[in-house]
């Protein structure tokens, strides 16, 4: 029935995403994902990003 089903769904959450500080420039970014503010990933330029004046 839907009411057992529905029920047996209600542990299955949505976890919280995890999230580090980046060493290069202590912006919060996600675990394998590279940084947006910097281009970094793993200690190694992986994306160009331009200097705003």
């Amino acid at each position: 029935s839907k009411t057992r089903r529905d029920k047996r769904r209600t542990h299955y959450k949505a976890s919280e995403t995890t999230l580090y500080t980046c060493p290069n420039c202590s912006a919060p970014v996600q675990y394998h994902r590279v940084c947006e503010e910097c281009g970094t990933y793993r200690g190694k330029q992986a994306i160009k990003k331009q200097v705003s004046l």
